[in-house]
C-alpha cells in the first residue's frame, strides 16, 4: 500500500527511533506500570510478550492496505527509552489517513515529552502524503487530551469503542 517506512525523527529532546525487536527488554520496564493501562485497558506485557509483539509489528501489517509505523522514544540527555508513538496508515480515495497513538512511561510523565513526541510525529506525517490524522482518546484521559490539543488535533462528535475521535486535517 504505502512505501512509507518509519524514519528517525528528531525533536528538541527526543529521538523517535524506528521500533526494532531489540528494544523489547528496555521497553518492558518502561511500559511496566499497570497505571499506564487505566484508560486503554490490558496489563503490562512481559519481556517475552513484547518480543513477540515487536516481531509482529516489525514484520508489518498482514493487510496490504494498511501500513504500521512504530517508534520508541529515546530521551537523549538521559540516554534511555521513555515510551512509544505509532501511526497506522490506511489508503483512501484522497491519500493516506493516519491513526496515531502515544504512550509515555510513568517516570517521564509531566515533562512535556508526550506532547513533544506527538508533535514530532504529526509534523513528520504532514510531510508525507497524509491528509488526516486521527487519535482515539478516552473521555476521562486528561493527559492524552492535553497532548492531542497541543498537537493540533480537535475532538469530534464521533466515538469509537467509547473513546472520542480527535482529528487534524493536514493542509497542503
Amino acid at each position: 500500500m504505502s512505501a512509507l517506512t518509519a524514519q528517525v525523527i528528531r525533536t528538541r529532546r527526543l529521538d523517535l527511533q524506528p521500533l526494532c525487536v531489540e528494544h523489547a527488554p528496555e521497553m518492558a520496564a518502561v511500559l511496566g506500570d499497570p497505571a499506564l493501562y487505566t484508560f486503554i485497558g490490558g496489563t503490562p506485557d512481559t519481556e517475552q510478550a513484547l518480543l513477540s509483539r515487536y516481531r509482529r509489528l516489525t514484520a508489518g501489517s498482514p493487510d496490504p492496505a494498511v501500513t504500521w509505523l512504530n517508534w520508541v522514544l529515546r530521551l537523549r540527555d538521559e540516554a534511555c527509552l521513555t515510551g512509544t508513538v505509532q501511526a497506522t496508515l490506511v489508503a483512501d480515495g484522497c491519500g493516506l489517513l493516519a491513526e496515531v497513538a502515544w504512550v509515555l512511561g510513568s517516570p517521564w510523565q509531566g515533562r512535556g515529552l508526550a506532547t513533544e513526541a506527538a508533535r514530532g510525529l504529526i509534523d513528520w506525517l504532514s510531510r508525507q502524503p497524509v491528509h488526516t490524522v486521527i487519535a482515539h482518546i478516552h473521555p476521562d484521559h486528561q493527559a492524552s487530551t492535553a497532548v492531542a490539543t497541543a498537537a493540533g488535533l480537535t475532538p469530534t462528535d464521533e466515538r469509537h469503542e467509547g473513546e472520542i475521535r480527535w482529528r487534524r486535517i493536514i493542509r497542503r
